[in-house]
């Protein structure tokens, strides 16, 4: 009986892991750029597509503009779960 517990337990645990994920892959914050790899800047960023891309420095958004969906497949690969852009005030 403990054992069957024990077993519920885990899978529970690895459900919440992978929990908004559809590939396997655990869902996370953006910490890394997606072009150098680096930590973030949180004010260096980038809209796209309903979505807020962070970088490492102001060099990094060019370069990500030249092929989004290059970088945003590969975040998302990584398991990484891109912040939504926030609702202007005036359009709520």
């Amino acid at each position: 009986m403990k054992a069957l517990l024990l077993v519920g337990v885990l899978l529970a645990s690895v459900s919440m892991a992978f929990a908004g994920s559809t590939d396997g892959v655990a869902a996370k914050a953006q910490t890394a750029c997606p072009i150098m790899g680096e930590a973030v800047n949180s004010k260096v960023f980038v809209d796209y597509q309903g979505q807020r891309i962070y970088f490492c420095c102001n060099h990094c958004p060019a370069i990500f503009n030249k092929d989004p969906e290059k970088y945003i497949k590969k975040m998302k690969d990584q398991g990484v779960t891109l912040e939504k852009t926030p609702v202007a005030a005036d359009k709520k």
